[in-house]
C-alpha cells in the first residue's frame, strides 16, 4: 500500500486509467471478433462494413499506449489481408 501522499494519488489514478484502458482494449478484441466471424461465415460484404470500426478501434488502442504502433499496423495489415484472400 501506498505511504506517501503522492503514491496515493498516483495509485487512484493508476485505477482510473486501467478501467478506461481494459474498456478500449476489450473493444478492440471484441471488433476483431466480430470481423473474424464474418469473414469465416463467408459474408465479405458485412466485413467490409465493419472496416471502419475495426480500424478506429485499432487506431484508438494505439493512441493510448494499449499496443504499439507496429503492432496495431501489423494487425490491420493481416485482417485486411485475411479479407482479401477470402
Amino acid at each position: 500500500m501506498p505511504i506517501t501522499s503522492s503514491a496515493k494519488k498516483a495509485l487512484r489514478a493508476s485505477k482510473r486509467k486501467r478501467v478506461f484502458n481494459l474498456r478500449r482494449k476489450n473493444t478492440m478484441k471484441e471488433t476483431i471478433k466480430q470481423y473474424k466471424k464474418l469473414i469465416d461465415a463467408k459474408k465479405p460484404e458485412e466485413a467490409k462494413k465493419l472496416l471502419p470500426a475495426l480500424q478506429k478501434a485499432i487506431d484508438k488502442a494505439q493512441k493510448g499506449g494499449i499496443i504499439k504502433k507496429n503492432n496495431a499496423a501489423r494487425k490491420k495489415g493481416r485482417l485486411m489481408k485475411r479479407l482479401a484472400t477470402k
